[in-house]
């Protein structure tokens, strides 16, 4: 299991403000270029993203899907990318004074990815984790921070 953690400067409300937006994803998850809401109830569980990467002029599209969520604490998806499967990913949020620690933890459940799960493949996860993180955070820290209602 790949599990990395960032410490964020910005409020976890700040935080969950863009992970609560789905068309930010495309922004801070390294692999998906653009994303768009299949469903107006982002992040309720049992949501959809649907989400596009792009590598030079060949795209294809997956689905993220909201499995369970503590709003303002924690979000967890199913991330489905047909040709290799799906993947748990689990974001925890952690108010560190006025900061938070974001925990993320990813791994491999169906298709190709989770049969191929291997060490190197885990090198690879927490290389993604790196610089998913930082790009959240850069996301985060340029935002205004507003008082967001957190929705359920």
């Amino acid at each position: 299991m790949a599990v990395r953690n960032r410490l964020i400067r910005r409020t976890p409300s700040a935080v969950w403000a863009v992970l609560a937006d789905p068309t930010q994803y495309g922004r801070w998850v390294v692999g998906p270029s653009e994303s768009v809401p299949l469903d107006e109830d982002w992040p309720a569980v049992g949501s959809r993203l649907c989400y596009t990467v792009r590598l030079g002029p060949w795209s294809a599209q997956g689905v993220t899907t909201v499995r369970h969520l503590k709003p303002a604490t924690e979000l967890e998806l199913e991330a489905s990318f047909k040709p290799i499967g799906t993947a748990r990913i689990f974001l925890q949020l952690r108010p560190w004074g006025e900061e938070t620690l974001v925990v993320c933890d990813e791994h491999p459940l169906r298709g190709l990815g989770g049969t191929l799960h291997n060490p190197l493949s885990e090198a690879a996860l927490q290389l993604r984790h790196r610089g998913m993180l930082a790009r959240l955070a850069a996301v985060v820290e340029e935002t205004p921070e507003l008082a967001t209602p957190i929705r359920q």
